[in-house]
Parts: C-alpha cells; sequence; structure tokens
C-alpha cells in the first residue's frame, strides 16, 4: 500500500464551533471592515458582525430554534447570509444551503430531504420560495428586506453570550447538496469539526498580510465560496467584498475600487481575465493571485490570466465531502496544470481503478482521500456513505490524477459520473430521469462534453417514443422547463438505442467515444 502525506505539520484543531472559529479575531480586529457589499459600498465590522451574529442566535433561541432544527438559507452573497447562516448555527441549529437559481421542484426536493422547517430568502426569491414551501409543506418564510413574509429583522433578541452546546464531531452543522460520484443530490454531513480542522489545514498553505481585500463572488451556498470566502477569509481579516452574481465590468470596477489583492474564481472567469478586451482598461494592479477551483483549469489559460494582470496563480482541488479541500497551490509552488500538494494532516492514495490496487508513482489512478475533513456521511443514506467512505476512512473521490515524486498533483480524468458547467455540479441521473418523464422519450442519457468556455456541458442522447416525433428543441425546452439554468441541455443527439451493460448500467464511455 502506498500512501501519500502531507509534508506539513498537522494543524492543531482548535475546539471551536465553526461560529466561534469565524468570530475569534473580532475584538481584536474591532472597527476594521469584514463585509463590504460590493453593489452598495455598505461596511459590516468585525465588531457589527458579531454582534449580529449573537444578536440573531439569541432571537432564534428564544424561538426554540436549536440542535436538531434545521432551516434553509436561499440567497445571494450578501452581509446578511453570513448573519443568517452564522446565527442559525451559533444557535445550535443546522443550515441547509440552496441554489438560488434553482426551480421550486429542486428547492422543494431539498427542503424535504434535509427536513428544512423554515426558509430565509430575500425578495428577488420570495415568489420562488414560497411555491417551493408549498410543495414541500412548509409554513414559514423568513426575508431579508422588503417582502410578504416574516421580517428577518424580527428574528433578532438579546445575543446570545456563547455557542450553544454541541458535538463539535458530531453535530452538523452546515448541509450542501452534491451528487457525489454518482446518483441524485445528497445532503452532505459536515461538522464543526470538519469545516474548523478544514480551515486550519488550508492555511497552513498560504499566508495573508494585514491590507487584504478578496472578491467574493463564488456564491456562499457553495462550499467553496462558504468555506474559502465566507470562513477563511473573514476569520483571518481579509475584507471580503461580496457580489450577488458575477458581471465582467463591475468585477474590474471593484478591483480598482478597492484595491482587491486576491481573486478566488473559476476556470471560466479565469479564461475571461486571460482573454477579454476590457480588461486592459482597469488598473488591476493591487491583485497579488488568482486562486481557481471547483473545476479543471488549463496550465496555459493560467499562465496567461496572471502575465496579463502580473500576480501569481494558484489552483486547489477538493470536494463537498472534504470540507471541501484536499490539495492546494502554496505560496511560491505554483506548477502549470497542477492543483497543488496535500494539505496539512491529508493522506492520499492512488488505486487503479481496473486492478483495485494502489497505482505506481507517476501513474494515473483513482484518487481517495482520509482526513480530518472527510465528511460524517451522506443524510439518511446509509448505502451512498458506504460507497464513498470505505471501512478505512478512505473517501473515494472518483477523479483520476497523477501524484509526482515532488507531491504536486494533476487531475487526468474522472471516473465518476459528474458534469462541472462553471464548477456547478450537474447530475447526469437528475436529468435522465426527468426526460424519461416524457411521453415522447423512451430513453434517454447524458454526458458532459468539453467547452472552453464552460468547462463541460451536458448533451443528451434520446431515443424517441413511438407517435410523433421530438425534436431537439422541444427536449432542451423541456429540460429547461423544470431545471436550473446550469442544468439545461445544451445539445441533443437522437440514437436508436442507449448503450449499457448486462446489468443495465449506461456505458457513458462509450457514447463518449462516438
Amino acid at each position: 500500500m502506498t500512501i501519500y502525506k502531507s509534508t506539513r505539520p498537522d494543524p492543531v484543531v482548535p475546539a471551536l464551533s465553526i461560529t466561534e472559529y469565524v468570530l475569534a479575531r473580532a475584538a481584536e480586529l474591532g472597527d476594521r471592515p469584514a463585509l463590504i457589499e460590493g453593489g452598495s459600498g455598505r461596511i459590516v465590522t468585525h465588531t457589527e458582525l458579531d454582534r449580529q451574529i449573537r444578536s440573531l442566535a439569541g432571537g432564534l433561541a428564544q424561538r426554540g430554534v436549536g440542535p436538531g432544527t434545521t432551516w434553509a438559507l436561499l440567497a445571494p452573497n450578501l452581509p446578511e447570509y453570513v448573519v443568517a447562516l452564522h446565527g442559525l448555527v451559533f444557535a445550535g441549529a443546522t443550515v441547509t444551503t440552496l441554489n438560488p437559481t434553482y426551480g421550486p421542484e429542486e428547492i422543494a426536493f431539498q427542503l424535504k430531504d434535509s427536513q428544512a422547517t423554515c426558509i430565509i430568502t430575500v425578495g428577488v426569491f420570495l415568489d420562488t420560495a414560497k411555491s417551493a414551501a408549498a410543495l414541500a409543506g412548509i409554513d414559514e418564510i423568513v426575508v431579508i428586506g422588503p417582502g410578504d413574509a416574516t421580517p428577518f429583522a424580527s428574528l433578532f433578541g438579546a445575543p446570545l453570550a456563547s455557542q450553544v452546546p454541541i458535538d463539535l464531531k458530531e453535530h452538523v452543522a452546515v448541509l450542501p447538496y452534491s451528487s457525489g460520484t454518482t446518483g441524485f443530490p445528497k445532503g452532505v454531513m459536515l461538522t464543526h469539526h470538519n469545516l474548523v480542522a478544514n480551515l486550519e489545514q488550508f492555511a497552513g498553505h498560504t499566508s495573508y498580510g494585514d491590507d487584504e481585500v478578496c472578491y467574493a463572488v463564488l456564491p456562499f451556498f457553495h462550499i467553496y465560496g462558504m468555506q474559502i470566502l465566507m470562513h477563511a477569509m473573514v476569520s483571518r481579516g481579509v475584507v471580503v467584498v461580496t457580489v450577488p452574481r458575477f458581471d465582467m465590468v463591475q468585477m474590474l470596477e471593484l478591483i480598482q475600487t478597492h484595491r482587491i489583492t486576491r481573486l478566488f474564481l473559476v476556470p471560466p472567469i479565469v479564461l475571461a481575465l486571460a482573454k477579454h478586451p476590457i480588461v486592459d482598461a482597469y488598473d488591476l494592479s493591487s491583485v497579488r493571485q488568482i486562486f481557481s477551483g471547483a473545476a479543471p483549469l488549463g496550465g496555459d489559460v493560467a499562465q496567461a490570466a496572471a502575465s496579463r494582470l502580473g500576480c501569481a496563480m494558484a489552483q486547489g482541488y477538493g470536494m463537498t465531502e472534504l470540507s471541501p479541500v484536499t490539495h492546494a497551490i502554496a505560496d511560491g509552488e505554483y506548477r502549470a496544470g497542477s492543483v497543488g500538494t496535500l494539505v496539512a494532516g491529508t493522506e492520499a492514495r492512488l488505486i487503479d481503478p481496473e486492478t483495485g490496487t494502489d497505482a505506481p508513482v507517476g501513474e494515473r489512478g483513482e484518487i481517495w482521500v482520509r482526513g480530518p475533513q472527510v465528511m460524517k456521511g451522506y443524510l439518511a443514506n446509509p448505502e451512498a456513505t458506504a460507497q464513498t467512505i470505505d471501512a478505512d476512512g478512505w473517501l473515494h473521490t472518483g477523479d483520476v490524477g497523477v501524484i509526482e515524486p515532488d507531491g504536486h498533483t494533476f487531475i487526468v480524468d474522472r471516473l465518476k459520473e459528474l458534469i462541472k458547467y462553471k464548477g456547478f455540479q450537474v447530475p447526469p441521473a437528475e436529468l435522465e430521469a426527468l426526460l424519461l418523464t416524457s411521453p415522447q422519450i423512451a430513453d434517454a442519457a447524458v454526458i458532459g462534453i468539453a467547452d472552453e468556455e464552460a468547462g463541460e456541458v451536458p448533451k443528451a442522447f434520446v431515443v424517441r417514443a413511438a407517435g410523433p416525433a421530438i425534436d431537439a428543441d422541444a427536449v432542451m425546452a423541456f429540460v429547461a422547463g423544470h431545471v436550473a439554468h446550469y442544468k439545461q441541455i445544451r445539445q441533443v443527439e437522437f440514437v436508436p438505442a442507449i448503450p449499457k451493460s448486462a446489468s443495465g448500467k449506461i456505458l457513458r464511455r462509450e457514447l463518449r467515444d462516438r
């Protein structure tokens, strides 16, 4: 057995809840900005953030919200998102984070699966939240700002002095959803210990100055945005400039205005920085580093963006199930195409998927990971948990990599069925199940195909049912009526049959090789 280990000292994980960790320096940082709302320039200081979180937690506790309670959060990146999530967590509740681009059916699935009892949202998503709540049987919706629902401001009460007691290694703090390596989205149970440990692990790879400012477009509902932008940056005193959605001009203006030093991005935005002519019209000299994650980034694109801005480039790797970081480029160790080296306290193996044995050094294999960041499991799904985490604690990622002698890891392929569209997960099984509800479709399979801008886009192979023939536009329109924009089918090919194994599993590789 070949086990690769991080060369960095194991992290000392403090016995703190994730909220206590984020607020640990609040008194020291005081009136320094913690969050700036990019559109308005509104500032929330560390002192104000601490006070608001404690007051919300106190009010929630008075309402009986605490351990055993799950609330859902459906909102874009804004300062109140941080307050809402941590107010709930400080009160001992669990937060399931919802994708704001989801439609009512997708939201209702997560609400029911997570057993959420209330939704916190904003006015622009209120109608969608109400439709989803009706489908899920939820009676109360809380709205941040104006809207016909329980006002967010009414939840606040006397400040809670300390974290409601919970078991840090067992209590689920956040419940994001992921498709894992196959199948439908599943609730990923991340404990306080998982989250805090991973922040300490990531801290060993990077350092930040006292004048640092970061751009926060990566959505807080996604584990990358949640852990790195909301948690790591705030806890380390980096000013976080929030925006609800990506806009190229706004990003460039914010970098110039706020002298942003760190850009945490996904590959399509890095590509835009490398190629878009408007970039030259702005002063981006403050940027010290671009960090890309959530999907593979080509070395040529990375180098082009870094050279254009005159900054360092870094990548990382991880999964929602891993809290999320397992690999990252450490300061001064950039290698084109590499996702970096193992973060502190993490072990890895490379397993030949054909033989099930450890792959030789320098050869490709499925990446298995073990460490304190490995999730507790999938909510109410022991079978899927056992398929992902083995008896020895190794999480099987479904990604194929090569580890070089110096520890740098390169992701070269994927065993899992997941499609990555601009860093977002698109589960083929979900789209296939939806397609089969159409009476005009007898069978279907979905794969991801390469796309320069998006990374991958979903393509459907469709077997028409007897009767009036459905065309490609109708297939795409049917799917678009039920799912978020990033899950939508972009290409359709009609075939006489879907290739399957003797067990009935779709042979996606045969479809890719067509």
